[in-house]
């Protein structure tokens, strides 16, 4: 074990992914999950109880847990229907998170209910929501158009490109355990994931981005194996940090990692619309570390291999 305190912002299957490898490395992980998701069936269970979105923290639960199995198959259930249905319906919600907004309302606080969730299925880390209320994200376009809500940005839902994100509120409260945990850590990693409706909106919190800048922990982003379309189409290693610099003011991380391994081909029913990111230039200098390696997953190749991942940013430390 790497005696380390590391600490993972993001959420979603990116960062559960990133988890469930580097769980094997460090005994010391936090992870703090974006509050700004509002589709799907965690959504609708946002709007209907007006609480936090579970369903990425429910992710991250899993992958840190070490309950049995069949406690981890219970809350990976997905009753039969729409994702996308009625708020009031029951059929496409997963039942982790139905656990989890029932805890936060036996417990009367979504806080203390998450921790019981965590102690439940016995979970070897922190998962902390990245902000101490739910947030909104919305976002201006390269066609002068504005887009708003999570959902409609990640379905690409909107007319152009995306130029530039804006959160409401614009400066949400967070715990103190968030930026305690920011600003007393060894090792940070931001991504993989979304970058505009799931990394960005963790790291354009005004208070998480101060203690990012104050913090001396070495600060590693995991670029996409693939580029999402509409979200991120045809980026390369420089837009995601000028995104970054964008939306933070500096591009915060010494070291990229990016994967070089294009050999497995995208599934049939994806490769119309996701490219692989590109390797960088190697004669070009920038002003951040990039390491690069097989990082794919040979199962589903728009994913990262979790213990790839995890190895390769072990041996980079």
């Amino acid at each position: 074990m790497v005696n380390r305190k590391i600490v993972c912002l993001g959420g979603g299957i990116g960062t559960a992914n990133l988890v469930r490898g580097i769980k094997k490395y460090f005994n010391d992980i936090t992870v703090v999950v974006s509050m700004a998701d509002d589709g799907g069936s965690a959504g609708r269970l946002r709007r209907f109880y007006k609480t936090f979105p579970p369903g990425d923290l429910i992710n991250c639960i899993m992958a840190l847990s070490s309950a049995e199995p069949i406690m981890l198959e219970l809350l990976k259930y997905r009753f039969a229907g729409n994702r996308y249905g009625s708020d009031v319906s029951l059929p496409g919600q997963k039942l982790g998170n139905l656990i989890l907004v029932a805890l936060a309302q036996i417990k009367e606080d979504f806080g203390r209910g998450l921790l019981e969730m965590q102690r439940i299925f016995k979970v070897k880390g922190n998962i902390y929501p990245s902000t101490a209320v739910p947030i909104s994200i919305w976002a201006k376009t390269s066609t002068g158009h504005t887009v708003t809500r999570e959902e409609n940005i990640d379905l690409g839902k909107f007319k152009g490109q995306i130029i530039k994100l804006f959160l409401r509120p614009k400066n949400p409260s967070v715990s103190r355990e968030v930026i305690d945990s920011i600003e007393n850590a060894d090792i940070i990693i931001a991504g993989p994931g979304d970058l505009y409706t799931t990394v960005l909106p963790v790291l354009m919190v005004p208070s998480i981005l101060e203690a990012l800048k104050k913090t001396s922990a070495k600060k590693i982003f995991v670029v996409n194996v693939a580029n999402k379309p509409f979200e991120t189409p045809k980026y390369t290693i420089e837009d995601f940090a000028q995104a970054i610099k964008k939306h933070c003011q500096s591009v915060i991380f010494d070291t990229f990692f990016l994967n070089n391994n294009f050999k497995p081909a995208i599934p049939s029913k994806y490769k119309t619309q996701y490219k692989y990111v590109p390797i960088p230039d190697t004669n070009k200098k920038y002003p951040f570390r990039v390491v690069h390696g097989d990082l794919i997953s040979e199962d589903f190749s728009l994913y990262h291999d979790s213990k790839k991942l995890a190895k390769t940013i072990v041996e980079n430390l």
